[in-house]
């Protein structure tokens, strides 16, 4: 690594305050971004300033859908036109000051909120004690859990992700072919009989009974991550990780152009650095979407695995496909018929006169044996109740 503090300390520090405002405003910065960004900005031509914007660029954003967030955060922190001469003689003051009123009105929300809460942050004097009054907070919570995660900021998606991890999630049992010893039970219980009379003699008869084990099925969670569903995705990747830490045999797959196993990936302890783990990994994210070819991959190499048991399948899309349904209906009818319940949860449900126009939204409609929303905390919360009665 290059030590910059050698040449301009100013700038690393300016590139450290960049980096958590990107961080703040939604987009994933590790720290190892951020010492890509100081050595790569160390070794450039600064005085010119296409360089130093693709120097910060390909060292922050990793993704398309972070591109424009990155282009308004640039030209809002380094708005300075003088700011190239500034970093060379290393007097460049830190950026705290918001917008101004016609540059603020093209800015992203998120971007916006995390500048509005700087400037109120910095403007508060030290000395003023923040009182909480409670009063009337549960409306703000149903609220919350009623709106559409696509129309929250970024303080509302963090209290969203909040909710969405304490959504309680008791386990359905259904009935199995298995027996288990029982007073009351329907059947009675032979071997049971037998065995207790071969141990303590032709004198101690007597009867057993058994019944039916109850155990809760397997559970089989796909959600796309394609460019239309991106905005919700990461949201239902904590949803994901809810199922997987209340409920034993969960198996997740995320898919877009490929299928992506991250059942293993969710069980960290840490439900940020599991979810920042599957981001990492996975390079198609908000891409294309082939859910035909993703849906026979999936039928063709774990199909047999995780779909034992009467499992159910959880498949989270919004049907728009980039080959147009093609081979999409053979793969949906043979996951149908190896699971117990499809069920088809829908983003776009949360309008009230949507139909399955795109091809492959009719064949899921055709297919699934429910369809359920997931816009909002309030339909996950739905989902999640109706998963634990059996109703879905």
């Amino acid at each position: 690594m290059v030590n910059p503090a050698g040449r301009a300390p100013g700038i690393v520090d300016n590139i450290l305050r960049f980096g958590r405002l990107l961080r703040a405003a939604g987009l994933q910065i590790a720290s190892s971004q951020i010492i890509d960004a100081v050595n790569a900005v160390t070794v450039t031509d600064i005085a010119e300033k296409s360089s130093f914007y693709w120097a910060l660029r390909t060292a922050f954003v990793k993704r398309r859908t972070e591109q424009e967030i990155f282009d308004q955060a640039f030209a809002v922190f380094w708005r300075d036109p003088a700011f190239l001469k500034r970093m060379l003689t290393l007097t460049l003051p830190p950026t705290t000051a918001p917008p101004q009123p016609d540059q603020k009105k093209n800015l992203a929300r998120r971007l916006a909120d995390v500048l509005d809460m700087q400037a109120a942050h910095a403007a508060k004097p030290k000395s003023v004690e923040l009182q909480i009054e409670a009063f009337e907070s549960f409306s703000s919570n149903v609220m919350i859990r009623k709106k559409d995660f696509a129309q929250m900021s970024t303080a509302e998606l963090r209290q969203a992700k909040t909710e969405i991890l304490h959504i309680r999630i008791v386990r359905e049992k259904i009935r199995t072919r298995r027996y288990q010893p029982s007073l009351r039970g329907s059947k009675i219980d032979l071997r049971a009989a037998l065995r207790n009379t071969a141990l303590r003699g032709p004198d101690y008869l007597l009867l057993f009974r058994k019944e039916h084990r109850l155990k809760p099925p397997p559970l089989v969670v796909l959600c796309d991550i394609s460019g239309s569903m991106d905005q919700y995705a990461r949201i239902l990747l904590h949803f994901l990780y809810a199922l997987q830490d209340n409920r034993k045999r969960v198996s997740c797959f995320l898919f877009a152009t490929r299928l992506h196993n991250v059942t293993k990936t969710l069980q960290n302890r840490d439900p940020d650095a599991a979810i920042t783990s599957v981001g990492a990994n996975i390079t198609d994210w908000s891409g294309g979407t082939r859910i035909g070819q993703c849906l026979n991959d999936f039928n063709q190499h774990w199909a047999r695995r995780v779909l034992g048991h009467n499992a159910q399948v959880l498949l989270f899309t919004d049907g728009l496909d980039r080959d147009a349904g093609n081979g999409m209906e053979r793969s949906v009818r043979r996951l149908r018929a190896s699971c117990r319940k499809l069920i088809w949860v829908n983003p776009l449900l949360r309008y009230d006169k949507y139909q399955p126009i795109a091809s492959g939204a009719r064949i899921l409609d055709r297919y699934a044996h429910a369809i359920r929303s997931c816009h909002n905390v309030e339909s996950l919360a739905d989902l999640a109740a109706a998963l634990n009665s059996g109703a879905t």
